[in-house]
């Protein structure tokens, strides 16, 4: 999700208003649209039952995370291919960007070592915070194709007034976000070295 996301957005900004980005933002917007449940049950019917590509569920190779893969990520990769492209187009109206540019450098250099890195750091933001969608979304996921995950065993927990595994479960899910957010932070020091100055 991540790196198709960000592509999307990339390949969008730098073709702003043209049939690329009309086509990227499409994909975007439908992604955010539909249903994650409604696409898991599409995928199912075309790849599984229709064309017998991939296992209508449970875990058995890795074909058995294909389907469930892309369910979860279309959301996100979504989302991130809006926020790159909204992102790429305000980093690349910046003074910096024009004077690369008038300076002779090649268009691939301006975009990708300038543009790029200072236009990921919303984006790296986002992307941590998607994190706990993933976290939330995978209950849907696993119970269209019967995977025994997580997110399945909670609401069994649940249901069953198990509240030893809720509480383990609960204090799983909070540990990884923090972790994941403290991920986000040192990535924040490695995309802009000023903000490693400036906390020192």
């Amino acid at each position: 999700a991540l790196i198709a996301g960000v592509l999307i957005g990339i390949v969008s900004a730098i073709n702003r208003n043209k049939w690329p980005d009309y086509s990227g933002m499409l994909a975007a917007i439908s992604g955010i649209s539909v249903p994650g449940f409604w696409l898991g049950l599409v995928l199912i019917q075309l790849f599984s039952v229709e064309l017998g590509w991939f296992p209508t569920g449970g875990i058995d190779s890795w074909k058995s995370y294909v389907l469930p893969s892309i369910t979860l990520g279309a959301g996100i990769m979504s989302m991130l291919a809006r926020f790159s492209r909204s992102s790429m187009l305000e980093t690349m109206r910046e003074d910096y960007i024009r004077t690369g540019r008038a300076k002779g450098l090649h268009e691939f250099i301006v975009v990708g070592r300038h543009a790029l890195r200072n236009s990921l750091i919303q984006v790296v933001t986002v992307a941590g915070l998607q994190f706990g969608f993933l976290l939330g979304g995978s209950v849907m996921v696993e119970t269209v194709f019967s995977i025994p995950g997580l997110g399945r065993l909670l609401v069994d927990s649940i249901s069953f007034r198990d509240y030893t595994v809720i509480q383990a479960e609960l204090l799983l899910f909070a540990t990884e976000f923090i972790l994941i957010n403290l991920i986000v932070d040192l990535l924040y020091g490695v995309l802009n070295p000023k903000i490693r100055y400036s906390s020192n």
